[in-house]
């Protein structure tokens, strides 16, 4: 942990998909009955480890694609990969399945508390429809959402940054007091330090191996504080500000 001072800050932009909602359970729910109705004998693990580079070489290919057609083209490209074949009904039931995903069971309180502090911003790898759906298990207080369909591209692209520069003198933030908050390094920590932006790592996978559902990143990525939890990210943003009171 660095000496990162939470209480210089006016906004957070954050990541929402494997950072405020489990995303790897929602994809597993799916994937996980396939896999079993095709008689493979793969953990849930095997499974998101094979999904990953599936779906960030589809966004990559295809920005402009909408993420319900990202999930089933991915899925599709998995069942090639492990020699079995997805369906148009399994594909549409991955790609219709992003307002089910579950939120983290410290999401919606963490967010609740941090706006007390904080102007909250979302910048996902989603479609508009998607998050309406998962932020009704965030019950989020948003100033702004920058989605994958807002900008025509997928992070670690820099589309979303751009927009989130565009986004912040509206809501009269200068970027020296924004700090991003997400998951993924691949998708959000490289990009931010791209950009020359302070962020925090919600470190999800603190106690598994491997990147799951992430693809591993292969660029520069850095991060000034780290945490396990958004409810220990609440924690040290309300002490500082307590401290700082």
């Amino acid at each position: 942990m660095t000496g990162l001072d939470l209480t210089a800050y006016e906004a957070l932009s954050f990541d929402c998909y494997g950072t405020l909602i489990d995303w790897e359970t929602g994809i597993a729910a799916v994937l996980a009955p396939w896999a079993r109705e095709q008689g493979l004998g793969l953990t849930d693990e095997e499974l998101l480890l094979a999904y990953a580079d599936n779906e960030a070489a589809v966004e990559r290919e295809t920005p402009a694609a909408r993420y319900p057609l990202v999930l089933a083209t991915a899925f599709r490209r998995t069942g090639d990969r492990l020699g079995r074949p997805v369906s148009d009904e399994w594909a549409r039931r991955l790609g219709d399945s992003v307002p089910d995903w579950p939120a983290f069971p410290d999401s919606a309180g963490a967010l609740a508390r941090l706006a007390r502090h904080y102007r909250l911003i979302i910048l996902s790898n989603v479609h508009r429809d998607g998050f309406a759906g998962s932020n009704r298990h965030l019950r989020g207080d948003f100033a702004a959402v920058i989605t994958a369909e807002d900008v025509g591209a997928y992070k670690p692209a820099p589309n979303h940054f751009r927009a989130l520069d565009a986004t912040l003198p509206r809501l009269g933030v200068q970027r020296d007091r924004l700090l991003h908050v997400a998951q993924s390094l691949f998708h959000d920590h490289v990009p931010a330090r791209r950009e020359g932006l302070p962020s925090v790592w919600i470190n999800r996978r603190h106690d598994r191996p491997g990147w799951g559902a992430t693809p591993e990143p292969r660029e520069e990525w850095s991060y000034d504080l780290e945490f396990t939890s958004m409810a220990e990210f609440a924690d040290a943003a309300d002490e500082a500000f307590a401290r700082a009171s």
